[in-house]
């Protein structure tokens, strides 16, 4: 009996062994699998790359675009594709198993790198963030241009932005518009961001920027902050240096009470490029002077219906701090410098010379 025992004791300490083994041997192999299936795949010969939202120019860093509402496994199957990883069906369980969900957006990828540090890339939500300036001055449409060539929105989707009713009542602004609520600045976008948000970062970087020039600014009556944006815009396309800012002010202010019209040439150079379509004019003759529309401020008394352009901090701290003066004209006499030749009668300003424009950003 005790022999019999024995024997059972060993036959099952032999199969605890053998199981034990297997076992083992199944976690190495698995483990290797894991490790071998993680690993970036073997560096193959670089032509340029750029299929289905994923591009390289060098082989060495690859710009992966997740889609939004793209399942993880459609992204899987697209990196699989690029050679990016070697097996999509390890990057659906990496997917399953942990918690967070790939978000979408533009990253740059830097290889050799793998599955699970491509993995966190895409779950972290950093984005690879695009730099674009626009410069003061710069009126809806050119925005929109600057933004579509950065890679950063469409110009159309941007404008549609830029006109919709409830985004304009939502910022109090009593035009048709966002035209010149926009600070001009440089920011920093992920590639294809959407539009809407793209418009509301700038809207509120203006009215924080406002704020900081007037602190008053955002308790004003919407039609009376609109005044003094309007005279911005209109001096941001005059100015050429910044110390006459505050003096162009005063001269609009001395037209404005005596009911004089403002006679902007940026005004009528809005009316040419913005409405019309036409070329940037480097003269204005008097045919342009007498174009009739609400924006002409030579025919016109008073105030355009709206901004000409996005006004900076220079010309927003110009009407908000005028300079007191007796002028009432304004001529640009000095195309490099910029300067202005500032007078009290039309005599002068007539002796001053031609018209010039301030170039266009």
């Amino acid at each position: 009996m005790k022999k019999k025992k024995s024997r059972l004791i060993i036959r099952i300490s032999v199969f605890l062994a053998v199981l034990v083994g297997v076992l083992l041997l199944l976690a190495v192999s698995s483990l290797g699998l894991i490790i071998y299936l993680n690993a970036p795949p073997q560096a193959l010969e670089f032509t340029g790359y750029d299929l289905d939202g994923i591009r390289s120019s060098d082989g060495k860093e690859y710009l992966i675009e997740v889609r939004n509402g793209e399942s993880a496994n459609s992204v899987g199957l697209r990196l699989q594709r690029a050679g990016l990883i070697r097996s999509n069906l390890y990057w659906y369980w990496l997917c399953r198993f942990e918690k967070e969900y790939i978000k979408s957006g533009t990253y740059l990828l830097e290889i050799p790198a793998s599955q699970m540090e491509i993995h966190r890339l895409l779950v972290s939500g950093k984005q690879i963030l695009l730099r674009v300036t626009i410069p003061e001055g710069t009126t809806l449409k050119k925005t929109a241009k600057i933004l579509e060539d950065n890679n950063i929105c469409p110009a159309q989707d941007f404008l549609t932005a830029a006109n919709d009713p409830d985004t304009i009542a939502y910022y109090r602004i009593p035009n048709a518009s966002m035209e010149g609520y926009l600070f001009p600045d440089t920011y920093l976008f992920p590639e294809n961001y959407p539009a809407v948000r793209v418009l509301r970062s700038m809207a509120d970087n203006f009215f924080q920027r406002i704020t900081e020039i007037n602190n008053s600014a955002l308790d004003m009556d919407p039609h009376e902050l609109n005044r003094f944006v309007i005279i911005a815009s209109i001096i941001e396309r005059e100015y050429r240096v910044s110390d006459e800012a505050p003096v162009m002010a005063g001269v609009f202010y001395n037209r404005l009470r005596i009911g004089m019209a403002l006679q902007s040439c940026a005004t009528v150079e809005y009316i040419i490029t913005e409405i019309q379509g036409r070329p940037h004019p480097q003269v204005l003759y008097n045919v342009d002077l007498e174009i009739r529309n609400p924006y002409n401020t030579y025919i016109l008394p008073g105030l355009p219906p709206g901004p000409i352009s996005s006004p900076g901090a220079v010309a927003l701290n110009a009407v908000f701090n005028p300079e007191q003066n007796d002028y009432l004209y304004f001529r640009l006499t000095n195309i490099v410098s910029g300067r202005h030749y500032f007078s009290q009668t039309l005599d002068e300003h007539i002796r001053a010379g031609q018209l010039l424009l301030k170039s266009q950003p």
